[in-house]
């Protein structure tokens, strides 16, 4: 029997993505064979407008390839291409029990195309048997899976098996049955009830025995493995109808894991007609304990069964529906179970079977295209073929086919939708007579597939479906970084997290880890709760990275890692590649102690090993590291430093002097005498400063590896002094000057931004040049300053003569009055006439003049103070607006005779205390101070003659 129901699981987009069976990658994994040798096809086909080539592999080696588009779906090996292509069968069937239980790896096939594409392996023994295996891409793949087969009926010539192929090397495989149910193996008598071996990517183990070998123990064997397989399991050949003997078929199809599973299930019966051989119905496999299984919504459980343990559902629980002699079943179970649909046609020698898929709103809206979907290799024969669909009520269905030129045809009243017992959500179709390149469109998820033979044959298959459930599977690479994870494409949002953490920006199907950890991934479809897929353990790659170390003899490495957090473990660190020119030796401490061979220079590499603590992600590093071996080699440097003429020593700093050419840091102490040095004494604590008016200091160097030098340093003082040219200058207030600091420097920088020896035009205030000499770099501050002014401290006036006393400025000085068109040498002014008079004074510097506004008062000679209102008094009246004006007239023996105030209004009628004088000659004098700045004091002297009538 043929199985070729085909159920395509894609989620469609505008973007046309790809789900479910259609992928880029494939495997087949061979079977064990008990009949006659089988004709095998490959068929290929998909959506894509664009041609890709497809390539074909067994045991890691190509052996074919295609080139397929949409409308070109091509099958391998092609009869009508010469030179003949491989026949597969081979690839595929084993046939001698010394292939049986044992490692294998000159069978199974892989499938590699640059773009998505359906795979489906077709077999038929001439007109009399014929199965489809369809792969399910990358769906397919996981690490843990439980065997089927059907229950034989027809023992002569049935076997059941399980092909094991691995996908990736050092693939370790457990297989367990159970203990209490004895199987009997061909080729391998196992003392317990399980088998563990390891396979390398492309090798298998094909589980098989007879059909009189407890079959029924077999079905549910548990598989299990650390990294990704592939399983095909069944039974070449088998017959399970009711009835007896009639003959027998190739029941085969390929399993899925556990993962991928579900608990609600939709089948439409096949095309059987021979009723009473019960050819119908379903294989039910537990893998979990206490399962109910149910159908068509019936409240009371069929049976309960554990993990391993498995149902056969009769045919008799199909429930017709309308009058054109549809009919479904709905499955629904406790626990995720794997389900094969039993098929069969006109009597019990054309048996077959087909995995189904779990319904779930993450199926597809879209399957495009199954190619030549009628078509068996080398049948010539009628086809009975029937397309069964699957999708959710108040879908809109739609179908196309080659065969009536790709337009979209709506099923009739007659071919659907047809309600489901138990189900208010899904519906089913069948429409007959199917044939050419088939695509099924709905609105809603939607699954199919086909079943149907002929007359020595029935067959189905489902070619999609089975990553409904999303789930992680690896794209490309082995660890992080450089694996690249993915779900299936074509869901309505995406969300990754890392140990149960949102990973920030990741939100399409595919993700690059760069770190190990648990991945999850949250997906969302329509308006369906989102879901959340399996944990996938990434583990990190062992980090390469290069380091280069110098040494002048032994070193000590110590193993750290370059990007983790984690902790380096002693015990994990090894030598993986040991050097040329020395040792490396591991010390209890993890640390790792290089020598180099004596008299050894030059490089040399060696590369270790080592990982961290982490209790389960643990990161491992790969170092290869170049050991540079220098001998340490010391040098006899001069360095030199600036000495000003203000200090007695130059500053030094010793770090900069080159006292090895040593390529790595050193380290380096210094000391005043070599007598220091030799007894470790007097050690420079501060070699960046260090005082010293020229001569030698010592130093020690120790270099890594533990090598010693000592030399010593010259150390050169560089004199430098201050312009002696460049002193201070006087100028006028408004005047301008040169500064020079004169020639002997290197470079001149001036604050004024001049870069000459000298700079003119400036004027009052502060300048800064910087001298460099010899790399010395000196500032020196000078001043042009106000020359001081001379002032006029003093004006002594007799009668109408006055003399100007100066202080300040610089003599000689110049004198003028009323004017400064007149100068003269000379302090004193005579012939002055009375009244204001201005005095203006300037000295050596020729400076704005300073001028004293004064008063020349009328001088009164004599008075007769004899009460005729005629010359009675001496009156200064109008100087009294003068500050600090004082009169004060004394006789000739110098005694104080009189005293002008503002109570006596400065007038003087010639009496003292109230009494006229005695006739004669008096002297005074008149001070006041000037009303200007500076307050210039004036003194006005004279005498006077006082006549008094005895």
């Amino acid at each position: 029997m043929k199985r070729f129901l085909l159920s395509f699981v894609l989620l469609f987009f505008t973007f046309n993505t790809v789900f479910a069976q259609k992928d880029t990658e494939h495997w087949f994994a061979p079977f064990y064979n008990s009949t006659s040798a089988y004709i095998s096809r490959l068929y290929m086909s998909t959506d894509s407008a664009a041609p890709f080539e497809v390539k074909i592999y067994s045991n890691n080696v190509q052996i074919g390839s295609v080139m397929i588009s949409k409308g070109n779906p091509k099958i391998f090996p092609d009869p009508t291409v010469t030179p003949a292509q491989p026949l597969l069968a081979p690839y595929v069937n084993a046939t001698t029990t010394t292939e049986a239980f044992t490692i294998i790896n000159t069978k199974g096939l892989y499938l590699k195309g640059d773009k998505p594409f359906f795979a489906s392996l077709r077999s038929t023994n001439l007109t009399q048997h014929g199965e489809i295996i369809t792969s399910k891409g990358r769906a397919g793949i996981g690490n843990k899976f439980y065997a089927g087969a059907t229950p034989v009926t027809n023992t002569t010539s049935s076997n059941f098996t399980a092909g094991i192929m691995a996908t990736e090397d050092n693939t370790t495989v457990t297989i367990t049955w159970n203990a209490a149910l004895p199987v009997t193996f061909i080729n391998g008598s196992p003392t317990g009830n399980t088998q563990t071996v390891t396979l390398n990517k492309a090798e298998s183990f094909i589980l098989a025995g007879t059909g009189n070998q407890n079959i029924s123990n077999f079905i549910g064997t548990k598989i299990e493995s650390n990294k990704p397989i592939t399983v095909t399991n069944g039974n070449c050949n088998g017959n399970f109808g009711a009835g007896g003997s009639s003959g027998s078929d190739l029941i085969m199809d390929q399993a899925v894991p556990v993962e991928r599973l579900g608990n609600t299930f939709a089948m439409v019966k096949s095309l059987s007609s021979a009723s009473t051989e019960n050819l119908e119905g379903a294989i039910v496999i537990a893998t979990e304990d206490n399962t109910q299984i149910f159908v068509n919504g019936i409240g009371t459980a069929l049976t309960t069964i554990n993990a391993g343990q498995w149902y056969r559902i009769d045919e008799t629980n199909y429930v017709a529906q309308g009058t054109s002699g549809h009919k479904n079943m709905f499955i629904s179970t406790s626990k995720n179970v794997c389900v094969y649909q039993l098929v069969g046609t006109n009597s019990n020698a054309t048996c077959g079977y087909n995995f189904i898929p779990p319904l779930s709103c993450y199926l597809p809206k879209k399957i495009d295209e199954i190619g030549n979907i009628n078509e068996m290799p080398n049948i010539t024969l009628a086809i009975n073929l029937k397309l069964n669909i699957v999708t959710e009520a108040g879908a809109t269905v739609t179908y196309t086919t080659s065969a009536t030129g790709g337009v979209p045809t709506t099923p009739t009243a007659a071919q659907g939708p047809y309600p489901l017992a138990g189900s208010t959500t899904w519906v089913t179709y069948d429409i007959s007579n199917i044939s050419g390149n088939v695509a099924i469109q709905s609105n809603k998820a939607v699954t199919a597939g086909v079943n149907g033979g002929f007359n020595t044959a029935g067959y189905g298959g489902y070619f999609a479906g089975f990553s409904s459930i999303p789930f992680i599977t690896k794209q490309t690479g082995e660890c992080a970084p450089g694996i690249i994870l993915e779900v299936d494409a074509g869901f309505d949002a995406y969300q990754w997290y890392l140990n149960g953490n949102i990973i920030p920006g990741a939100t399409s199907n595919t993700y690059a880890p760069l770190v190990g950890g648990n991945y999850t991934v949250k997906v969302t479809a329509g308006g369906c709760q989102p879901v959340t897929t399996p944990i996938f353990k990434v583990f990190s790659c062992v980090k390469q990275t290069t380091k280069t170390v110098g040494t002048c003899g032994p070193i000590i490495i110590q193993p750290t890692f370059t990007s983790s957090t984690q902790t380096p473990v002693a015990s994990t660190v090894t030598i993986t590649t040991p050097p040329t020119h020395g040792t490396a030796v591991v010390n209890a401490n993890g640390t790792i102690t290089y020598t180099p061979n004596s008299s050894f220079a030059g490089n040399d590499v060696f590369v270790y090993k080592f990982c961290g603590n982490a209790p389960e992600f643990i990161d491992c590093e790969q170092v290869t590291l170049t050991i540079t071996t220098t001998p340490l080699q010391v040098n006899e440097p001069t360095i030199t430093a600036c000495l000003y003429d203000i200090d007695p020593t130059a500053s030094f700093n010793l770090t900069e002097a080159n006292v090895t050419d040593f390529p790595l840091p050193t380290i380096k102490t210094y000391y005043p005498t070599l007598n220091d040095l030799n007894t470790n004494n007097n050690q420079i604590t501060n070699p960046t400063k260090y005082p010293s008016a020229g001569g030698y200091v010592y130093v020690r160097i120790i270099a890594e590896g533990g090598c010693i030098g000592t030399t010593k340093i010259k150390l050169e003082p560089i004199p430098v002094k201050k312009s002696p040219v460049l002193v201070d200058k006087f100028i006028c207030i408004d005047g301008r000057t040169s500064l020079d600091a004169g020639p002997g420097y290197d470079s001149y920088q001036w604050s004024t931004g001049a870069t000459t020896s000298s700079i003119q035009g400036v004027p009052v205030g502060e300048y800064m040049v910087i001298l460099e000499h010899n790399n010395c770099f000196l500032e020196q501050t000078v001043h042009v300053k106000k020359v001081q002014d001379p002032v006029i401290t003093k004006i002594e006036i007799t009668n109408n003569t006055a003399t100007v006393i100066v202080n300040g400025g610089t003599a000689p000085y110049k004198y003028a009055v009323d004017g400064t068109t007149t100068w003269q040498d000379s302090n004193v002014f005579t012939n002055l006439s009375r009244g204001q008079h201005t005095f203006y004074v300037k000295d050596a510097y020729v400076c704005d003049p300073i001028s004293v506004e004064v008063t020349v008062p009328n001088l009164i000679n004599a008075i007769t103070p004899n009460g005729d209102n005629v010359n009675d008094y001496i009156d200064y009246s109008e100087l009294a607006y003068k500050e600090n004006l004082t009169f004060v007239i004394y006789d000739r023996y110098g005694n104080k005779v009189f005293t002008g105030d503002k109570f006596n209004n400065y007038r003087w009628d010639g009496k003292s205390s109230g009494k006229k004088i005695v006739t004669g000659t008096y002297w005074y004098h008149i001070n006041w101070n000037e009303p200007n700045t500076a307050k210039t004091p004036i003194k006005y002297t004279g005498w006077i003659l006082v006549k008094n009538r005895e």
